[in-house]
């Protein structure tokens, strides 16, 4: 392969869009970018400092501190200001709030010169709302993933049962539901489908069969470019 790919990922909550993105990024050894830890962690330090509310203050607490990511074993770990707060953004709490933070466009255009500064080095695989139309609408293959909304919440759900979380399903499909209908709405780099995007329903497909079949699409891009 002579040139540096980017691959696109976008998808709502519980889609799967963050196992697809690992597995590849492990199978080929590319970046692995994942945009929703980016604004989790906003949004985690927000409510922290009790400021979730305050847009003027969010947006300066998006533009004052320093994000880091770093891809290793399988899992993203996040730092803050050189703190790791990597369980900490997947509580219920910011999952409640992070779709409120995403929508703030001053918070989105400091996220996205992060996001663009890492593609920019090529062989990165990067997921997220708006990474296939927004962020990287060159991107060299672009994955739209979806499942039913009953089996997105029932991966969530197990996701919480896993770390004791004490949640009801119907409060994950609920928060799912909320998600969603604020992702796809929101004025500034709404959810959707980007034109030329492959789209992909997992909901009843393994993800090794997932994984496979991915790779192959990847291969015929690879072989390309």
């Amino acid at each position: 392969m002579s040139k540096k790919i980017i691959i696109a990922i976008d998808g709502p909550a519980g889609s799967g869009k963050s196992t697809a993105a690992k597995n590849i990024a492990q199978k080929l050894g590319f970046t692995y970018l994942d945009t929703g830890a980016m604004y989790r962690a906003i949004t985690y330090m927000a409510l922290q400092k009790g400021i979730a509310e305050n847009v003027s203050a969010v947006i300066e607490l998006a533009r004052s501190i320093t994000l880091n990511l770093k891809f290793e074993n399988g899992i993203t770990r996040v730092f803050v200001n050189g703190d790791e707060i990597t369980n900490e953004i997947r509580n219920p709490e910011v999952n409640a709030k992070v779709s409120d933070i995403s929508k703030i466009p001053e918070v989105r255009a400091e996220m996205v010169k992060i996001q663009k500064k890492i593609g920019a080095e090529g062989n990165v695989i990067a997921e997220g709302r708006d990474v296939t139309t927004v962020v990287f609408p060159d991107a060299d293959f672009k994955i739209f993933m979806i499942a039913t909304i009953d089996e997105r919440a029932r991966r969530r759900y197990k996701e919480f049962q896993e770390k004791n979380v004490n949640i009801s399903l119907e409060e994950v499909k609920a928060n799912l539901q909320m998600r969603d209908d604020i992702d796809s709405n929101r004025s500034v780099s709404p959810l959707k489908k980007a034109d030329d995007a492959y789209e992909f329903d997992n909901s009843n497909v393994p993800i090794d069969k997932e994984l496979d079949i991915l790779l192959e699409k990847i291969e015929k891009i690879q072989n390309r470019v």
